[in-house]
């Protein structure tokens, strides 16, 4: 018999009252049985039109206000949020059969932290930070190599690489927190943390 925490949800769902530690919980666990990126998340946007647009992105890390990850600040992600600053993500660890729902308002990081971010890459990963336009239309595969060893040249020696001003990272700070179990019968659990007062309050949703 599944062991249960005091709402009556199985012992996955621990009794926390901060959905940070059991995000991160989770998050350790699927390391250990997700065969890739068991960091991916879907990303969805939307402009000031209100037309959606999901995508998937890798959440870089964790910290006591949000969740962040990294992109061009020219791509169609940054712009929808520079025009719309809410966003949601999903995580999903099939192996698990585990979800996790975030919806919130996003800010950029600072530059200190983008820029500390950025130098922990690898050089090819920052010199295609540089050559891509990310987004806009490429007309031949070849611009773009072509570009990647024009800047390898004017960026011959990894050290002296900076980040391009067009390149950060975004931190979706969460209003709410959902965590799914997959269950038989489709009878699934679900447990929801909403902001309240600086605090986070539990609710039990139906399946």
């Amino acid at each position: 018999m599944n062991q249960k925490n005091s709402l009556g949800l199985n012992e996955c769902f621990l009794d926390m009252d901060n959905p940070f530690d059991l995000f991160k919980i989770w998050m350790e666990k699927a390391k250990k049985s997700e065969v890739n990126h068991p960091n991916a998340t879907s990303l969805a946007t939307s402009d000031k039109d209100n037309n959606p647009s999901v995508r998937m992105v890798l959440l870089k890390s964790v910290t006591k206000d949000g969740f962040i990850f990294y992109t061009n600040l020219n791509s169609k992600k940054s712009l929808d949020i520079k025009e719309n600053p809410k966003a949601s993500m999903c995580f999903y660890w099939k192996s698990l059969l585990r979800q996790v729902r975030i919806n919130g308002s996003i800010n950029m990081v600072e530059d200190v932290e983008a820029d500390k971010y950025f130098n922990t890459r690898d050089y090819d990963s920052r010199i295609n930070a540089w050559a891509s336009e990310q987004s806009k239309i490429l007309k031949k595969r070849e611009d773009l190599l072509n570009k990647i060893q024009e800047y390898k040249k004017k960026f011959s020696k990894p050290d002296s690489l900076p980040r391009p001003i067009n390149w950060s990272g975004w931190c979706l700070i969460p209003t709410s927190i959902e965590f799914w179990l997959n269950r038989e019968n489709r009878n699934h659990e679900r447990l929801r943390y909403d902001k309240n007062n600086g605090g986070w309050k539990k609710i039990l949703l139906n399946p």
